[in-house]
């Protein structure tokens, strides 16, 4: 799967399931929880999406603003756990 899906799966699960608005133009480096458009339990929801829809676990320690505040950082982070070693 490329970066691209994976960014495009993220930002169609955000705006129709964690921000309630399917139509919202999220954009990959707009500040998705500094932004106040999800807040810490909204991140625990993302990542057992994460998990269920690309077999990638994100531990707790990488759940934080810093990491994962943007599409991109986001999406950065998935592909990390989908690249072989």
């Amino acid at each position: 799967m490329d970066e691209k899906t994976v960014r495009e799966k993220l930002r169609a699960f955000i705006t129709r399931e964690l921000i309630h608005d399917a139509d919202y133009p999220l954009t990959d480096t707009e500040g998705i929880i500094t932004g106040g458009l999800m807040d810490s339990f909204a991140l625990a929801e993302l990542a057992v999406y994460v998990e269920s829809e690309f077999g990638v676990y994100i531990p707790d320690s990488d759940l934080t603003v810093a990491k994962m505040d943007t599409l991109d950082q986001m999406a950065v982070r998935v592909m990390r756990s989908l690249q072989p070693p």
